[in-house]
This record gives structure tokens, sequence and C-alpha cells, in this order.
């Protein structure tokens, strides 16, 4: 579902919602809600990745910067500063990251709480023993 669809679909025209199963029946707000739980674990998916690839740039850069300062290959100031660049940024993009990640498990937990609920309002009934033979 396109975002233009899902604003119209929160947003009816006029504030009037012409269907009326809406507020009886939860099942749309659930199917909603696990739509949105997908897009969440695919973010926190991304930000795993992303994390990832700092802590690689973060030991990449210092094991760059321990060469250039012992002087091992013969390398020079440029890699020292290119090394040093290389371990911020990978702090900065681990720390974005993880803040993020934290956020998005945090309303992944509060979406499936409130699939829960809503699941739980739902009156389910219990299908009576079907006999073992149809015929």
């Amino acid at each position: 579902m396109d975002r233009a669809s899902r604003i119209h679909k929160a947003n009816p025209p006029y504030g009037f919602d012409f269907n009326p199963m809406t507020e009886d029946d939860p099942t749309n707000e659930i199917s909603d809600i696990e739509d949105r739980i997908a897009a969440l674990a695919e973010i926190a998916e991304r930000c795993r990745k992303y994390i990832l690839a700092s802590k690689i740039a973060i030991g990449s850069g210092a094991a760059l910067l321990l060469i250039t300062i012992l002087g091992l290959w013969g390398t020079g100031q440029t890699a020292a500063l290119g090394s040093i660049a290389l371990v911020l940024g990978g702090i900065v993009s681990l720390g974005s990251n993880v803040s993020t990640l934290q956020q998005t498990e945090d309303a992944i937990g509060a979406a499936e709480a409130r699939r829960a609920a809503l699941i739980g309002t739902i009156d389910l009934r219990v299908v009576a023993d079907a006999p073992l033979k149809l015929f």
C-alpha cells in the first residue's frame, strides 16, 4: 500500500468514514499494524548492517592508524589523517544507528503490544470437534 492511499485511508474525506465495519472489526487495523511491524523490521535490519559496517570502519581505521604510527609500510601523514577520519566517521555512524535501532525496536514492541490488545478484543469462538470422516 503506497503512502497516499494510507493517508487517504487514515483521513477519510470530509471527516466521515463510510466503512461501518471499521469500528467493530479490528482486522483492518491489525493488518495495518502488521504492515508497520514488517516495515520497522526492515529498518532494524538495515540499522544492524550499518552498525556492522561502522564497526569494521572503526577497526580498520584503528589498524591503519597503528600501522602509520609504527611506520611499518612507510605510509605518511595522509594515511594518518584518513585513518583518524575513518575512526571518527565509524563512531558517529555507530552511535546514530544504535540509537535508531533502539527506537525502532521500541516501536516494534509497542506495535506488537497494540496488535495483541486488538487480537484480544476479537470475540473468538471455538469450533466444535468435526467428525473424522466427512463421507
